[in-house]
């Protein structure tokens, strides 16, 4: 049975990049983002779904989902939000299932943002967090999204508090420093969970 780490942190933490190591690495990585993103493609069940509880205003003028209103949407709305992860996390979850099926490795990396918020935690092993202070989280969401700190701040406060996600990690990652310190120490958790 391959080892599951659930790998987490808070908007602009560096998960992504922490990702892209351990692929680097030759990890099997997850991501419920990609898988999302695939599962709401035209034509997908989940976008019509999606379509059929938000309306047509969802979409954008090429047929696609459109992220920043949907996103707009269920920031305002704790109901929305219940409403699209109820259409999502259970179809995410179980491509997710499927694809740890499939690995034939010591270990994978299955990434989650929203891993203890939505209950998840109780499918992995183990949990990682990518973590860095608020201040860093808004300066990197803003300078990649474009988007507005007021707007980040709201995404940040909707998520579960920095003090609760680290105290369920089994595994912390501090990521204030710069891309060589972030690929040392996950170099050491590759070695680590290797050997697990």
């Amino acid at each position: 049975m391959v080892l599951r780490i659930g790998l987490t942190g808070g908007i602009g933490s560096g998960k992504t990049t922490a990702c892209e190591i351990f692929t680097e690495l030759g990890v099997p990585v997850i991501d419920a983002d990609i898988i999302a993103h695939e599962l709401v493609k035209p034509g997908m069940p989940a976008l019509e779904e999606i379509i059929r509880i938000f309306g047509e205003e969802v979409i954008s003028n090429d047929g696609t989902l459109d992220r920043k209103i949907i996103r707009d949407k269920v920031f305002a709305n704790n109901l929305d939000r219940k409403k699209l992860e109820n259409i999502l996390h259970p179809v995410v979850y179980k491509e997710i299932s499927a694809q740890v099926e499939n690995i034939n490795s010591r270990y994978c990396i299955i990434s989650i943002p929203l891993l203890l918020e939505t209950g998840a935690s109780k499918t992995v092993d183990r949990i990682l967090v990518i973590d860095v202070p608020r201040e860093q989280q808004l300066e990197r969401a803003s300078n990649r999204d474009k988007t507005d700190k007021n707007d980040i701040n709201a995404i940040i406060d909707s998520q579960i508090s920095r003090k609760d996600r680290l105290s369920a990690a089994d595994d912390i990652v501090d990521n204030n420093g710069d891309i060589n310190d972030l690929r040392k120490k996950i170099y050491e958790l590759h070695e680590f969970y290797s050997n697990i």
